[in-house]
C-alpha cells in the first residue's frame, strides 16, 4: 500500500465496493445511487476508501454508467442470478492484481479511514487470510480483508450453493479487528436516509 508506512508499503491491496444487491429493502432501487446527506451513497465509500487502497473496483449489476462515471472498473456478477454479496467479491479477486482485497458494502456512510491499514496490519500478525471489521457489540461480516489467495476457496464456496458471507468467514482462520460501531451504521430502509 503507497504511503502507508514501511511495513506495509510492499504489500498491493485493492478495494471492491459492493453496490450490486437488488435493494429490496429499498423499494428495489440501487442503494449505492440514493442520495444520502445530499451526496449518492457510492460517493461516501469511495472517498473513504480510494486513500486507503492501490486500486478500487465497484461491484455493480445494474447503472453501469452511472458508477464508471466515478473513473473505477465496475464489475458485474460473473456467477447468474444474484448470488448475493460474495459474487461480487470473487468478481473482485478475479479482476484485480493485488495481494489483499479489502471489502466494504455501499451503504455505509462513516467508513473508518484506517480501515484497511487496520484490517491488514491484524491479518499480518495473526498470519491468518482474513479480518474481519467489529465492534464491542457485534461482527460486522461485510466489511473485511481477505488475501487474494483465497478466490478459489471461495469460489468453491459459491460453486456448492452457499451464500452466507458469516459461514464462509467461519471457513477461514480470522481475526477480528475492533471499531467504533457508529463507523458501520448503514443504509438499509428508507427511514435511515433521514438519519444524521
Amino acid at each position: 500500500m503507497a504511503g502507508r508506512g514501511s511495513k506495509l508499503e510492499s504489500v498491493r491491496v485493492a478495494a471492491v465496493i459492493l453496490a450490486g444487491g437488488q435493494g429490496r429493502r429499498m423499494g428495489g432501487a440501487d442503494k449505492g445511487l440514493i442520495e444520502y446527506q445530499g451526496r449518492p451513497l457510492i460517493d461516501w465509500a469511495l472517498a473513504a476508501l480510494t486513500p486507503q487502497v492501490d486500486e478500487l473496483v465497484i461491484s455493480a449489476n445494474r447503472n453501469f454508467d452511472a458508477y464508471a462515471a466515478y473513473g473505477h472498473r465496475v464489475l458485474p456478477d460473473t456467477l447468474p442470478d444474484f448470488p448475493g454479496p460474495l459474487a461480487g467479491v470473487l468478481a473482485a479477486l478475479q479482476a484485480v492484481a493485488a495481494d489483499w482485497l479489502l471489502v466494504a458494502p455501499c451503504d455505509t456512510p462513516r467508513l473508518p479511514a484506517d480501515l484497511a491499514a487496520r484490517l491488514l496490519a491484524a491479518a499480518q500478525r495473526a498470519n491468518v487470510p482474513l479480518a474481519v471489521a467489529a465492534d464491542a457489540v457485534r461482527v460486522h461480516h461485510s466489511c473485511f480483508i481477505v488475501r487474494a489467495d483465497q478466490r478459489d476457496h471461495l469460489a468453491a464456496y459459491l460453486a456448492r450453493g452457499a451464500r452466507a458471507v458469516r459461514h464462509w468467514q467461519a471457513e477461514l482462520p480470522s481475526t477480528a479487528v475492533r471499531f467504533e460501531a457508529a463507523c458501520f451504521a448503514n443504509v438499509n430502509q428508507p427511514q435511515d436516509l433521514q438519519a444524521s
